[in-house]
């Protein structure tokens, strides 16, 4: 059972969300990534939405590059937190992806992490996870400690 959902608009977009694959994966939750294009295949975007209960999917991360429609569209489908990340690549680096994430009409967010920021849209994620969980949240807790200890002693 996959607990987070990553789709992104592009197979060559995949190797942008490795962060977030193996953020998710180092925490233990369970996450699927697929490839599904909101302009070229709604119908399998649709399908795949209708199958979130079923999946046991609790968050939808979306990463999509230019006008970036990818995140807007599942939000639109679901009532599940839809995390965007902005892909560079274009002749504007990320700022045309960041602003179409972003700027959701009311009633339909889309938390935005920055410009190719796949680990924290994982991050945010496993927050999500975690507000019904002590665990997690201690988890989460521990995991920042040992990184916060790590950036410490290799600035040292």
């Amino acid at each position: 059972m996959s607990e987070v959902l990553i789709l992104v608009g592009s197979v060559s977009d995949r190797p942008k969300m490795d962060g977030a694959l193996a953020r998710l994966e180092k925490s233990g939750v369970g996450c699927e990534l697929a490839v599904i294009s909101a302009h070229r295949d709604p119908q399998l975007l649709d399908s795949r939405i209708a199958n979130l209960d079923q999946d046991g999917v609790q968050v939808v991360i979306c990463a999509a590059g230019m006008a970036a429609h990818l995140a807007g569209a599942v939000a639109a489908r679901c009532v599940r937190p839809v995390i965007g990340v902005p892909l560079s690549g274009s002749a504007l680096n990320g700022w045309d992806a960041l602003l179409s994430t972003v700027q959701m009409p009311r009633g339909v967010p889309v938390a935005t992490v920055g410009v190719d920021q796949a680990e924290n849209a994982a991050v945010l994620a496993l927050q999500i996870l975690a507000v019904g969980s002590a665990e997690r949240r201690q988890a989460l807790v521990a995991q920042r400690e040992t990184e916060r200890a790590q950036r410490a002693s290799a600035s040292s």
